[in-house]
């Protein structure tokens, strides 16, 4: 992307860039059918999520699944949703959003909790994998939080500094990994959290990316 002028986004994908509401949810329902429990709807998702991923589902069962249990949901979950995230797309404006932070001679990349492996493709697939720096799944096991992972995101991105960072994503956990490194947050109302509950983390929250870049731009300049 060449010089930039330090303000710098990290992205979230999951429920941020990639509109994946629906395939969520069904993943979660078909890890829930696994244990025989009963569907939830995307309303009380967006409501009780959390992570650790088995706090969540202690929130919605009663109890934490059994290391056991954990394996099974974890595995169903994945094979699900692997195979009906391509009935999803990018959300609203996010190409032109990109571009225009980029052509600004801004810096961005992105972090995600969804698989490395799974991740870089589908990001090249949609064709905007040329306006980040670096994108960056997780490695290792699923079910945790983001703020090692963004330790170690930043901390491979040369000329760019925590301080004029800005993560944007739709969980409080991205919040939680911003202030982590010492970067700023906003919070997307479009994901996998209800306003109510982005609203308890004391960082801004808004409802659209176009709103949340821009403030994203405030925050770091």
């Amino acid at each position: 992307m060449g010089m930039h002028n330090g303000a710098h986004i990290v992205w979230d994908w999951n429920g941020t860039l990639f509109h994946d509401n629906d395939a969520i949810i069904g993943a979660t329902n078909a890890a829930f059918a696994e244990l025989g429990l009963e569907p939830i709807t995307l309303e009380r998702y967006r409501a009780l999520y959390c992570v650790p991923v088995p706090k969540f589902y202690e929130r919605l069962i009663g109890r934490l699944p059994t290391d056991a249990e954990w394996l099974v949901m974890d595995e169903t979950f994945h094979r699900y949703y692997a195979e009906h995230r391509v009935r999803c797309g990018l959300t609203e404006g996010v190409t032109e959003l990109l571009v225009d932070w980029r052509s600004a001679g801004r810096s961005q990349s992105i972090l995600s909790m969804y698989g490395h492996e799974e991740l870089v493709p589908l990001v090249r697939g949609f064709g905007i994998a040329d306006h980040f720096i670096r994108i960056d799944g997780r490695t290792g096991p699923s079910g945790g939080s983001k703020a090692e992972h963004m330790v170690r995101h930043l901390g491979s991105l040369t000329g760019v500094e925590a301080r004029r960072t800005v993560v944007i994503g739709d969980a409080a956990d991205d919040a939680v990994a911003a202030l982590h490194v010492g970067a700023r947050a906003v919070l997307y109302t479009g994901g996998s959290h209800s306003r109510a509950s982005l609203e308890t983390v004391g960082v801004p929250v808004v409802d659209t990316l176009q709103e949340a870049v821009a403030e994203a731009e405030r925050l770091a300049a």
